[in-house]
């Protein structure tokens, strides 16, 4: 198997507790700053075909000569949020929108957030797309009058971004990428079959992971282990508490958080020396060196949030009617870090 490769695809439509899934990218200045750039829709680069993610358009084409003005803001740059990015964009050029993109990164920080959620406010979008939790509460407090919509965010109504789920009530909907967190708990049981006590690594600061946190520390009690929280605020401190989880613990669990799975590799590099073995919220930390994951396709995500767009500008759908939507459980997929497992001495045969 090669490095960081999928080595299978797995639907365990019998063991699903979540048949809904999520788990945190576009083209996006790496950049702190939030210069626009701007595109077209002839422009925009498709990541992938229709038939590499599996969806169609289901909106009529829109009116011949409507350019739409959009706004996105990423929180930051790692690659399960760049996917959800160029899935969004591949959605409209499947539908033949017609658009002026203006992409904006804020690299994490929540004033820049605030900033570009301040600008688009005043810019006369006609529609903007919010990636990750942050990114999608800045959005939603300084623009009201514009639709809304979010990705990558675990439970909307959770954190306060929508009334309910399934109905929104307002100008914000999106999509969710709640993860399946008791599978990724009994994936990493089946590597790693003695391990008794589970580190769950992830920030403080995003409420998106004190969800999944304790969706974790739920399927780790009732899969008879104990879990221990270990928890940064900012991407500074992830060496000295990864450091600090060796002897403690017997493997990591960390979820779709923003600051960890930007901060992966440096996760890997101490979790990898210490012989601690890192189960992950999504394929992106993988491919980063962690160990293993059973999770959601990003770019999927986003294209299902692109079909929302293509409703909404050219259907004249209201957000405030739109449920939150969660890709099924056929769109996870088992990811296993070869080098990784090598590195540890892991047996991952036993995932065949």
């Amino acid at each position: 198997m090669k490095k960081s490769s999928k080595i299978m695809s797995l639907v365990l439509a019998g063991a699903m507790v979540l048949s809904m899934s999520a788990c945190g990218s576009g083209k996006t200045d790496a950049a702190a700053d939030t210069t626009a750039a701007t595109t077209t829709a002839a422009g925009s680069e498709a990541a992938s075909s229709a038939e590499e993610t599996g969806a169609e358009s289901q909106a009529e084409a829109p009116a011949e000569g409507a350019v739409y003005k959009i706004g996105i803001l990423q929180l930051t740059q790692h690659p399960a949020l760049d996917a959800a990015n160029q899935g969004f964009i591949k959605a409209l050029d499947d539908a033949g929108v017609q658009y002026d993109l203006d992409q904006q990164n804020a690299s994490g920080d929540q004033s820049v957030c605030q900033t570009v959620a301040s600008k688009f406010a005043n810019d006369g979008k006609d529609l903007i797309l919010a990636i990750a939790t942050p990114a999608a509460q800045a959005m939603a407090g300084a623009v009201t009058d514009t639709p809304v919509l979010i990705t990558a965010v675990t439970d909307p109504a959770e954190s306060g971004l929508v009334d309910t789920n399934e109905v929104p009530g307002g100008n914000v909907t999106g999509t969710s990428d709640l993860t399946p967190v008791a599978e990724q708990i009994d994936l990493l049981q089946k590597v790693l079959p003695d391990a008794k006590k589970i580190g769950i690594l992830y920030c403080s600061a995003e409420s998106n992971s004190e969800i999944q946190a304790q969706m974790a520390r739920d399927a780790i009690a009732a899969a008879g282990m104990e879990s221990q929280d270990f928890t940064v605020s900012s991407s500074n401190e992830i060496q000295t508490v990864v450091q600090s989880m060796v002897g403690k613990v017997d493997a990591v669990y960390a979820p779709t958080d923003n600051t960890i799975a930007a901060g992966m590799t440096t996760v890997a590099m101490v979790a990898n020396d210490n012989n601690l073995p890192v189960i992950c919220g999504e394929s992106g930390m993988v491919n980063s060196g962690g160990l293993a994951t059973y999770g959601i396709d990003y770019f999927q995500l986003g294209y299902m949030t692109g079909q929302q767009a293509v409703k909404i500008l050219t259907e004249g759908a209201s957000p405030a009617d739109m449920p939150i939507e969660y890709l099924k459980a056929e769109n996870c997929e088992l990811t296993v870090n070869e080098e990784t497992a090598q590195t540890l001495g892991i047996d991952v045969s036993v995932l065949k």
